[in-house]
């Protein structure tokens, strides 16, 4: 997957914003304000920041050698996934994406998902 095919299914999902919050090279997608994943423009390769729940991370890392603890980030909840490299299927590529999203849409008030489950 490359960052348009990225960009496009993340917009897709419900209550989606991309922004440029850190500087004009660092892509984030939030939902209700919160990160679900971000990327660099122009790194090479191309990878993304992912959030997971903390019971999986340690699978996924030992899974797959494209699954990193996250650069700058919590490592108990977030990898960094090689999305160029292709070891990892797009199915899964998608399902982690779909993953992060769940993660951050579980932790935000109850009225905040009803609003994003009537968009």
């Amino acid at each position: 997957m490359n960052i348009e095919e990225v960009r496009e299914y993340c917009l897709q999902k419900s209550g989606v914003t991309e922004h440029f919050p850190f500087d004009e090279d660092t892509l984030a997608f939030k939902v209700a304000g919160k990160i679900f994943l971000l990327t660099s423009l122009s790194a090479q390769p191309f990878t993304c920041n992912l959030k997971m729940d903390a019971g999986l991370v340690p699978e996924y890392r030992e899974k797959y050698t494209s699954v990193a603890p996250g650069y700058h980030m919590n490592k108990k909840y977030w990898n960094t996934v090689n999305f160029a490299d292709g070891n990892i299927p797009r199915k899964e590529l998608l399902w982690l994406i779909d993953h992060s999203y769940a993660e951050v849409v579980k932790g935000l008030p109850k009225k905040v998902k009803e609003e994003l489950n009537r968009l």
